[in-house]
């Protein structure tokens, strides 16, 4: 089958085109245009002959359309996803998430894709009224993004009611591995004390978070896009497990053998009514339509991110000296 990612030249794109390519899919690869031909993450995956990379932004409704010709799965990732950042420029997280999504799902209509795997986000959710969280759970616009986030659900799930557009929404819960952004929690961890730093700098540690490693989000991805029960649902990839943000900071130290103190950054901090204080995931509904049960645990998932971030020619692709909102 031939698929498309967009957001290909990501953090979770780049993981689920490799695993695309490793299970026999021909690939089209989307990374957003810059001038400077950069590929983004898509530079470290070997070219091959199933691989094709296509360079261009999904604002463009007419890119749209050429790009999802002869596709038969695509794969949406595309989206502005920083948090605070949102908080600066909110209208062009509107721009890329919702039109963006429009305009994915208007040429994925017109092109008469097999499926569409819309990606969506646990913090749509917000905090946490109960738990563990099911798709049933209310949504809570707490940030921008989110609530660019819960408007682009909505647009393709829309086109599912309205045109039979196969769509299928994905909710990844909090996904963590090599190639992470380090304005991330774990990241930013494993990079400054990479880098020596005996005193790190954090926002809030008392949050909660559900971490799934980015190998087990992307065989959920791709056993959603198999399962024709799945069309026309929300479904979250999640590990039903929750772990504090300090607790997740002492497991990374004591996986580094650090004894790194912590010192909280007021520029890291959400404003209070926008922090999303503790996520925790139902993933019932996964297991029921595909059978998915996650490969690593939080241990194992944290000894494979620490290897590859600790690596000095990926360790020196990141700069522990700046937070980059």
């Amino acid at each position: 089958m031939k698929v498309l990612v967009t957001g290909a030249d990501g953090f979770i794109g780049s993981h689920l085109t490799e695993l695309l390519l490793e299970q026999g899919y021909e690939v089209r690869a989307l990374t957003q245009y810059n001038s400077f031909n950069h590929w983004g993450w898509l530079g470290d995956i070997p070219k091959q002959q199933n691989l094709e990379i296509v360079i261009g932004d999904i604002r463009d409704p007419h890119f749209c359309k050429n790009i999802t010709k002869k596709i038969d799965i695509v794969f949406h990732l595309a989206a502005l996803i920083a948090i605070p950042y949102s908080y600066i420029t909110p209208d062009s997280y509107v721009d890329t998430n919702i039109r963006g999504t429009l305009n994915m799902c208007q040429a994925s209509r017109e092109s008469g894709v097999k499926r569409f795997m819309h990606t969506s986000t646990s913090e749509v959710y917000g905090t946490a009224q109960y738990v563990p969280i099911d798709e049933k759970h209310p949504k809570q616009p707490q940030s921008p993004y989110s609530a660019t986030k819960i408007g682009a659900d909505a647009i393709a799930m829309s086109f599912y009611n309205a045109f039979d557009l196969p769509v299928v929404i994905v909710r990844p819960f909090n996904t963590y591995g090599p190639r992470q952004s380090a304005r991330a929690i774990i990241p930013t961890i494993i990079i400054q004390i990479a880098n020596g730093k005996q005193e790190i700098k954090l926002g809030d540690l008392t949050p909660t978070r559900d971490f799934n490693f980015v190998k087990d989000t992307c065989k959920g991805f791709i056993g959603l896009s198999k399962c024709d029960a799945a069309v026309g649902q929300e479904v979250n990839i999640a590990s039903n497990i929750e772990i504090s943000m300090r607790n997740t900071l002492e497991l990374i130290a004591k996986i580094m053998n650090s004894d790194v103190k912590f010192i909280e950054d007021t520029q890291r901090l959400r404003p209070i009514k926008s922090e999303v204080f503790r996520l925790l995931g139902d993933n019932s509904k996964i297991k029921e339509l595909t059978g998915y049960k996650a490969e690593y645990n939080i241990e194992s998932g944290l000894q494979n991110t620490v290897e590859w971030f600790t690596n000095p020619d990926n360790l020196r692709k990141f700069n522990a000296d700046i937070y980059n909102v």
